[in-house]
């Protein structure tokens, strides 16, 4: 059922995403303009993702594909992953699925307009119908009510949640011109404490260098506890990533959240090798009118930050970089109770995104349909 109060007037928020989940979806990859003529390793790399997930929480497989139920036969059987057939166009389920709010008792979604991240502007599909429709469809499967947050551009990736009323967003993707230019900064700022019952906004500048989706915060800052961050850095004052890692450090470093906390913040490094699109993948990618291809040498938005934090495990994005383990090093000390899962990423990255662009987390809350 469509909701047309607010969270915030009914009592739920937007847990983080290290709290307890009662599951997780996804979509199986098919798009050729994302995922190439031959998806073969993209779906590969989905597969051990699902799997590493589903070891402590149900994952909710959106496959029309019979690849998808046969790549995951034993978790099928064992229903720690349900396949299910919605209509989609991509497979970004961290955009186009809802956002997840509680109450502590009763878990919502919220159906965020969904324009490809930029619509007319600079969106990066035409055909995107079926996304924005897909959060009301889910919730409808799931058996809960929805709030319709619609005409507010959103995406999940856009926003980060502590769960004690603080949230990470970027300048750079929040005041695009593609998403809400009729709305100011403090509207806009208004609009997501209304939805997410945020108390504290904290506004850093940029996202990662060259990200499609104009600096979704999840590829640069992730929280990974109350008043604790990770940061995507570079050391290399001659790339470009460099000014702009160092003006949302000066920007969390001046920062206080919703409970009146400094911020602990960990430097994430970024690959030591900016991860570039060769021949071959360029050529995989079919594009469809109007959709801009990929390009030999294009830098692509890769990040360590683009992790999930599943129930018992943090899945991390891998690039085949010296700094690859570094990473992981880094991300076990953080969660000490959970298991680091490293996956090679690489078609994921080609394709737009990483490890949480395609995931979204359901929140524990107990709601019909869920668990």
């Amino acid at each position: 059922m469509k909701l047309y109060t607010s969270p915030r007037q009914d009592g739920f928020y937007m847990p983080a995403e290290f709290a307890p989940h009662d599951g997780c979806l996804m979509i199986w990859p098919s798009r050729p303009g994302s995922w190439g003529k031959d998806p073969g390793q993209a779906r590969l790399a989905f597969t051990k993702i699902i799997e590493a997930i589903a070891e402590s929480e149900r994952v909710y497989l959106i496959a029309g594909d019979p690849s998808a139920k046969n790549a995951l036969q034993k978790q099928i059987a064992e229903d720690a992953v349900v396949l299910l057939e919605l209509p989609v166009n991509d497979a970004w389920a961290r955009d186009t699925g809802p956002t997840f709010v509680t109450n502590g008792s009763q878990v919502r979604g919220i159906d965020w307009e969904f324009n490809a991240w930029g619509g007319a502007f600079d969106g990066l599909y035409a055909d995107y119908q079926e996304d924005d429709a897909l959060a009301q469809a889910f919730c409808r499967y799931l058996g809960i009510e929805c709030y319709d947050a619609h005409p507010f551009v959103l995406e999940g990736g856009a926003i980060h949640s502590d769960g004690e009323g603080t949230l990470l967003i970027t300048e750079e993707c929040l005041l695009s011109a593609g998403r809400n230019p009729a709305l100011t900064k403090a509207q806009i700022e208004e609009k997501l404490k209304e939805y997410l019952s945020a108390e504290k906004v904290i506004w850093l500048p940029y996202g990662i260098y060259c990200d499609e989706t104009n600096g979704h915060v999840d590829n640069i800052c992730a929280f990974t506890a109350p008043a604790e961050v990770v940061l995507a850095w570079t050391d290399d004052e001659n790339d470009p990533q460099y000014a702009r890692s160092a003006a949302n450090y000066r920007v969390l470093s001046n920062a206080l959240d919703a409970k009146g906390r400094a911020f602990k913040i960990i430097k994430l490094p970024l690959p030591s090798v900016p991860v570039t699109v060769t021949k071959e993948e360029a050529e995989q990618i079919v594009c469809a009118p109007g959709e801009a291809p990929r390009e030999e040498g294009e830098r692509l938005a890769a990040s360590y930050v683009n992790f999930y934090i599943a129930n018992k495990a943090v899945i991390v994005p891998q690039f085949g970089d010296e700094n690859d383990g570094r990473a992981l090093s880094i991300l076990k000390d953080l969660f000490p109770d959970r298991k680091i899962v490293p996956v090679f990423t690489r078609s994921v990255l080609v394709g737009g995104g990483n490890i949480h662009c395609i995931t979204q987390q359901i929140p524990k809350g107990g709601a019909h349909g869920i668990g």
